[in-house]
């Protein structure tokens, strides 16, 4: 894919004002249904799926039994597959190989509009999601999270790089800053990427020193922010309704 956008069931990223992304953290498909719900009522674009809340999720086929619940009840409402693993800050660890034949078997289902894949899953098994995914003309965003700490420019410039020449369609950032320089830092690098990138990107500085990336992307070039509908799933994340009338305030 040689393009500045990525575009999800008329969703596209990479244009216009950063989309809204609402993270869904239940645990049973009665509860997902239920966010979904309350999520439809809110102004978000699309959803992910964090699938490592999942009460099921070492069940490949009760995974796909509840993705399938999920598109048929968000109808035309993108979605992101995603396992966080414990390493990066989500709910449960996960070898490698299951990793892999998760984000593969999510692919085939056809019910996924775009799965997330760590870098530091290995550079084999991102290049393994990201054959199976494109085979089927599934987005992949190949992302890094670092909850210490927020790397130099240099490096943060690096790993986006790395993300694309492994094939993803949307490199993604999140780090931890311990002062409003590093929320700078974050902003700058993404800045340097877009000005020679082929693809959108999205990064993010957390905790609420962070807050300003979240709503400043249009300016500095992410093309996506998480809120929440119900409970936020990172630090720093904003409520949907709040993001959006900041978002408008900016993009006016």
């Amino acid at each position: 894919m040689d393009m500045k956008t990525v575009t999800l069931r008329g969703i596209t990223l990479g244009e216009g004002r950063p989309k809204i992304c609402v993270p869904l953290t239940s645990s049973t498909v009665e509860e997902l249904l239920a966010e979904i719900r309350q999520v439809q009522e809110t102004k978000a674009d699309l959803v992910e799926w964090r699938v490592d809340y999942f009460a099921d999720v070492m069940d490949t086929n009760r995974v796909l039994e509840a993705l399938r619940a999920l598109r048929g009840a968000l109808r035309e409402m993108p979605l992101l597959f995603t396992f966080r693993t414990a390493r990066e800050g989500g709910e449960k660890a996960i070898d490698t190989d299951s990793y892999v034949a998760l984000g593969q078997a999510v692919a085939a289902s056809g019910d996924a509009d775009a799965v997330d894949v760590e870098l530091f899953e290995g550079d084999a098994a991102v290049a393994a999601v990201v054959e199976s995914a494109h085979g089927y003309g599934v987005v992949v965003v190949v992302s890094s999270h670092d909850f210490m700490r927020t790397p130099d420019r240099v490096e943060i410039v690096a790993r986006l790089r790395k993300m694309r020449q492994l094939g993803g369609d949307v490199p993604k950032i999140a780090v931890m800053p311990q002062s409003f320089a590093d929320v700078l830092t974050l902003m700058s690098a993404t800045d340097e990427y877009v000005q020679t990138a082929d693809c959108p990107v999205i990064t993010m500085s957390m905790n609420r020193l962070g807050c300003i990336s979240r709503v400043a992307g249009e300016f500095y070039g992410s093309a996506l922010t998480f809120g929440s509908a119900k409970q936020a799933s990172a630090p720093g994340q904003l409520a949907v309704e709040d993001l959006s009338a900041v978002l408008g305030i900016l993009g006016a």
